[in-house]
This record gives C-alpha cells, structure tokens and sequence, in this order.
C-alpha cells in the first residue's frame, strides 16, 4: 500500500513538474511583464529596474530554475527574498535558507497582491459550486439510472437514454446562456432566480449576505454533464449486476424487488460510478471557469479569465498549477477510495 501511494505521489509530482514547464513558456512572448506592472508610464530606467527585481534580465532557463524555486514547496531563498516576497515557512540556513514552505506564486500585476491570497480567495466560490454540482449530479444521476435500468425497455428507459445523450452532446457555455436566459431572465418573476450573482453580495443596509439561490442555476448547469455520464454508467453497471446469478438466488429467497435493488444490485453497481464521480469533481473545478464567467460568480475561474482579459500572468499561471494540483489529489483520493469500495481492487 505504502509502495502504490509513493508511485502516485511521484508520478503527480511529474505531472505537476510537467504542467509548470508547459505553462511557463506558454505565456513566453505574451507582452513585456515589466511594462504590465509598470503600465505605460514608467520610464526605461524604472522599467530595466522592475525586469532586474523580477528576473526577466536572466536567460529563460535561468527565470524557469527560479519560478520552480518559488512554486516547489521545498525551496532555497535568501534572507531578503523570505522577507521581500513574505515567503511563509520554516527555513534553516545563515544568509542562504533551504526549507519548507508555502509556494509562492508570485504577486498579481493588476492588484499587487500576492496570487495565493487570492486563489484562497476565491476557492470556497468554486468549490460550493463544484460540491453543489456534483451533489446534483449524483442523486439525479444514480436515481434516474437504476429507474431506467429497473424499466428497461420501457419508455422511461428510453427517455433517460435520450436527455443522457443530449446532456453529453451539449456544450456547457451554449447550456448556461441558454439556462441564465430563460430561468434568470424570462422567468426570473415566476423562479426568483438571477442570471449573475456570487454566494455572498452586500446589501447597502445589512451588508454581507449569503445568497444560495445564486447557487441554483451555475449549479445544475455545470452539473448536467456529469449527470448525464452517471446516468449511462448507473443503467448499463445495474443492467449487468440484475443479470447475474446471484440477484436471481435473491429473488429465490423471497427477498422483496426494493430490497434486492437498493442492498444486493446497488450496491455492486456504484464502483464504476464511484471512480466517475472522483474523476468528474476534479474536472467541475476546472470546467467551472466558463459557468462562474457566465453567471458572475466569483471563484477561481472567474478570477483567471478576468486575469487572461487583463494579461495577469501570475494569476493565470497559479490558477492552472492550483487546479492541476486539485486534480492529481483527487486521483490518488480516488484511487484508495475505489479500493475501499472494492476490496477486490485493493492493493496490499
């Protein structure tokens, strides 16, 4: 067990090795950084002083060794860089420290404030929605699966087949236009529900509030995909579970079709759907930026591509390394969760 959580940890390290690289020389040539601090006001002087302060008078090779010094949660700085950039963390060292810390992502050219504190920020948004979505997704999903599989044949069955398939087919920013439109615009009298709005807004008088039907609609409609993934899973795992030998000796025993479902086919049905689930959260952290730009919600999503907008590349570039990082936690997550379920997939 030990062995396979070492290899998973490795191999996400590599991943996220791989996903700093690409991204660094991404967004090589993108504009002068010096001058995106600066704006178009500083003089040269200022501006070969904020290129020397930032590293971008050192080759490529160079700035890239230093962005992985500050992004790696074990790093090597000096007693002036802990105290310009607030690098937070324990270090050992005299005048050149090796320790370990918090990554440091830099500081947003737009705001100047350090990407971090506004990732963390902005991740309860995302993550509200994201749970909300999946939790949505979920009992919707599994429900309407194992009715289509229970009915199948059936014009039940037939129907969650084809919402399944329209739900996969759809592309979820042409789905939340068309949601915030009809349910936040036309409708919004009879719904009470608003094409934009974050969890918490300010009201003139009684200041922070949170609003959980702003919730609602980015909800279902960042969660209509998975859905329909669950509900494809759910129907063909139940169908192949209710064919087997032993739901058969279930119903020889006098066993009731309620319980033969919901405590023998059921349960033996979810590990595909489990894994689905795991695999689809880390993808509802990623897909949401699209949906938090659409409804206004303030999450990381929204933050990165009002960043992409205004060229904030640190922004951008934490934001993807913040996901990223989601992404290969959840995977291993995933996997010892899957060999909880399954016994059978368990590793010794």
């Amino acid at each position: 067990m030990l062995t396979f959580l070492f290899n998973k940890i490795f191999y996400g390290i590599l991943v996220l090795l791989g996903v700093v690289v690409i991204v660094f020389f991404l967004f090589q040539g993108f504009g002068d950084p010096a001058r995106l601090v600066l704006g178009q006001t500083g003089d040269s002087a200022t501006i070969q002083h904020v290129r020397k302060e930032l590293g971008l008078d050192k080759p490529k090779w160079q700035q890239l060794a230093m962005y992985l010094n500050d992004v790696s949660p074990i790093g090597i700085h000096s007693e002036e860089d802990i105290k310009t950039k607030q690098i937070k963390g324990i270090f050992m060292g005299k005048e050149t420290k090796v320790g370990i810390k918090v990554p440091y992502l830099r500081r947003s050219y737009q705001t100047k404030r350090p990407v971090i504190d506004l990732l963390f920020e902005a991740l309860p948004g995302t993550v509200v929605l994201a749970l909300s979505a999946m939790l949505f997704a979920t009992i919707v999903g599994v429900s309407l699966g194992v009715l289509s599989a229970v009915k199948h044949g059936t014009w039940l069955d037939t129907s969650a087949v084809f919402t399944s398939v329209l739900g996969i087919s759809a592309p979820s920013f042409f789905i939340g236009i068309v949601i915030a439109y009809i349910f936040g615009f036309l409708l919004n009298e009879y719904t009470g529900l608003f094409m934009t709005g974050s969890l918490y807004e300010y009201h003139p008088i009684h200041g922070r509030q949170l609003q959980l039907k702003n919730l609602v609609l980015p909800a279902v409609t960042l969660g209509i995909r998975p859905l329909a993934i669950i509900v494809q899973l759910t129907r063909s795992s139940m169908l192949d579970v209710l064919s087997k030998d032993y739901i058969r000796t279930a119903y020889a025993k006098g066993l009731s079709k309620r319980d033969v479902i919901v405590k023998h086919a059921l349960p033996n049905a979810l590990n595909p759907v489990v894994t689905a689930i795991t695999g689809w959260f880390a993808e509802l952290l990623a897909g949401a930026f699209f949906i938090e730009y659409i409804f206004n919600w303030k999450g990381i999503g929204k933050i990165t591509v009002d960043a992409l907008e205004n060229l904030d590349f640190p922004v951008v570039m934490g934001s993807v390394l913040f996901t990223a990082t989601f992404f290969v936690v959840i995977n291993i997550l995933a996997d010892i969760l899957y060999g909880w379920i399954d016994p059978r997939a368990r590793v010794v």
